[in-house]
């Protein structure tokens, strides 16, 4: 049945019918209720072309992910509890989530334009942000709704909520030259990311506040994967000047670095402190219990969904700011970090000096 049938079963006007299912205020609630259950007993489903040719919106929002650093190829389960959470948000505004995948080493620019021109969604979401990130101006210039997971170098007004890694790592760190460890091994996210920036430099505020050098050697930038981790923590225990902790800035990352130390004989907790980024379930069957950060996705998600539904058209209040946001990670203390200083560099010259 299609809406001239509606109507006409129903004795009522197309232009009636269409009001009362996009729920208009000018029709009455005895008549909007009518007219929903007749399409609902008849199946009537609105032809959503026809309504997006006529609005000019396709009630859909896009969720742009890029392979290189936010897929679960490596067994990284943070996206999907996340769209999870942006789902909800939506739903509550009757707008449907649409994962957009870029293909690996395709330009980010160039994927976003493509669909943008095609009016694919109403808004996006924006995750892996750069340090400059060309996504940023476009959309500002164009007045096209969207919110970005993290933050840039761009000056410009806009929508973001980020992790606040600056409190994961002024936390971490704490913990770690407190406890008296003077050389601290970093696994930072490749150098183009904006939160590598964010990392290394927090990373250089505590080693400096607690009186140490900052040793460019000890921070590498890579995939924070599990086989990145692995390979990070083989080459930081080859350095003449050994690390006697590893703060490790990647979902997986611990695991390829437990690993390693392992080989190398050491024992994470008892030789080497290490602290991972988040308590993911990859990293939960590590022993001794990885110490990390927590956080709630699904809220994570809810909150991105309800800063991008306000830059939308009609629902952004005047003089209403845009939101901008740290999202703050809880420390969850395990036994990875508690090899004591002392110990932990006699064991590491006398294991990996014996090789």
């Amino acid at each position: 049945m299609d809406i001239r049938e509606l109507a006409h079963h129903l004795g009522l006007s197309i232009g009636t019918v269409s009001r009362a299912l996009n729920d208009r205020k000018d029709v009455s609630p005895e008549t909007r209720k009518r007219v929903i259950e007749a399409a609902r007993i008849h199946g009537y489903i609105p032809n959503q072309s026809g309504r997006t040719l006529r609005s000019g919106r396709t009630g859909t929002i896009g969720f742009m992910l890029t392979l290189e650093h936010d897929s679960a190829i490596h067994g990284d389960p943070f996206f999907m509890a996340l769209l999870e959470g942006v789902q909800n948000g939506l739903s509550e505004h009757d707008l449907d989530l649409a994962v957009l995948l870029a293909r690996k080493g395709e330009d980010a620019l160039t994927f976003l334009r493509r669909h943008v021109s095609r009016g694919t969604v109403d808004g996006w979401v924006l995750s892996g942000t750069q340090y400059e990130d060309s996504r940023i101006p476009f959309l500002l210039d164009r007045d096209i709704p969207f919110i970005a997971l993290g933050r840039t170098e761009a000056a410009r007004d806009y929508a973001w909520i980020d992790l606040d890694f600056e409190g994961v790592v002024a936390d971490a760190m704490g913990l770690l030259t407190s406890a008296g460890h003077r050389r601290i091994g970093l696994v930072a996210p490749p150098a183009m990311i904006n939160i590598s920036h964010v990392v290394v430099e927090r990373y250089r505020t505590a080693v400096e506040r607690a009186g140490i050098a900052f040793d460019p050697a000890l921070v590498h930038h890579g995939d924070t994967d599990e086989s990145d981790g692995e390979a990070t923590a083989s080459e930081l225990m080859a350095l003449r000047d050994r690390p006697t902790a590893l703060l490790l800035m990647g979902e997986t990352a611990p695991v390829g670095a437990y690993r390693a130390l392992r080989r190398l004989g050491l024992e994470p907790g008892r030789d080497v402190a290490v602290i991972g980024l988040r308590d993911n379930p990859a990293c939960r069957a590590l022993s001794p219990d990885l110490t990390c950060f927590s956080l709630e996705l699904g809220d994570l998600g809810l909150a991105l969904a309800q800063g991008l539904v306000a830059t939308l058209p009609g629902h952004r209040g005047a003089g209403k700011p845009l939101v901008q946001q740290l999202w703050r990670m809880k420390l969850r203390l395990g036994q990875s970090h508690l090899a004591p200083v002392g110990i932990s560099q006699a064991a590491l010259h006398a294991t990996l000096d014996g090789d």
